[in-house]
């Protein structure tokens, strides 16, 4: 199970209770905070760069018969789902991290993958998360950890993934963790998977250092369609250090049904 938290999310345990809506399951807190949603499985996300085309890359999505997810690729990497006779998911093999946020949006900090919680918003969305960065110390001549803070905001519309998580299993393991103090038996990495689980589409993430300086910015501007399902996106990051400005996008493709 250790490619579970492939998606947006995910290797920290944070040790507090979350409760909003009437149901704290991600399955829950998504229905709560969108209301009925068609369903909709992702099949491609292309993704250009407008620095350098070697960054170029897209990740592509299939399914079973049945529906079931099957392998998300980009081409070299391939994370394979693996079902039981029960069509319970039991593993994720192969390689890649081709659903993971900064992944998508070439962010140089791995917060969603290795951040605390430190608040939600109202829906249920993790709107502050400290992280920790190592930086070499000249004066000391070593590395010593920093703690660092992601600012994310929302867009209205659903969390465009959830469907594509629930054909492959991902959305009935999250909603099988307990978030409380007696989660010890159950795998860190789904934890923090469920834990910073967002219900809506993130659109804007701002980095902090330590003193609170803002030092990264990543902006991301959908078109939506009819079923508030995203087609396109243009994503545009900065640097404050040397202002440097990087732009991408994205194109949505669907299963049609």
């Amino acid at each position: 199970m250790n490619k579970l938290i492939s998606f947006v999310l995910l290797s920290c345990i944070a040790l507090f209770t979350l409760s909003c809506g009437d149901d704290d399951t991600a399955s829950g807190e998504f229905n709560d905070a969108n209301g009925n949603v068609q369903p909709k499985l992702i099949e491609s996300i292309a993704v250009t760069s407008a620095q350098d085309p070697l960054e170029n890359t897209t990740v592509m999505f299939t399914y079973t018969s049945d529906g079931q997810l099957s392998t998300i690729s980009d081409g070299s990497e391939t994370g394979i789902f693996v079902y039981d006779n029960s069509d319970n998911l039991t593993n994720i093999s192969g390689s890649g991290d081709n659903l993971n946020i900064e992944e998508l949006y070439e962010s140089p900090y791995d917060a969603f993958e290795t951040g605390d919680v430190i608040a939600y918003d109202g829906d249920g969305n993790p709107i502050t998360i400290e992280f920790y960065e190592e930086e070499y110390d000249f004066n000391t001549d070593t590395y010593v950890t920093k703690v660092y803070t992601a600012d994310i905001s929302y867009d209205d519309e659903h969390n465009p993934y959830f469907f594509t998580l629930e054909a492959g299993g991902l959305i009935e393991v999250m909603d099988d963790v307990e978030l409380n103090f007696s989660m010890n038996p159950q795998l860190p990495e789904i934890v923090q998977a469920r834990m910073l689980f967002p219900v809506n589409n993130p659109s804007q993430i701002i980095y902090k250092n330590e003193e609170g300086a803002i030092i990264y910015t990543i902006n991301a501007n959908y078109v939506y369609d009819d079923e508030n399902y995203p087609t396109s996106a243009t994503v545009t990051s900065i640097e404050a250090e040397d202002s440097g400005l990087s732009t991408y996008t994205a194109v949505f493709t669907y299963v049609e049904d």
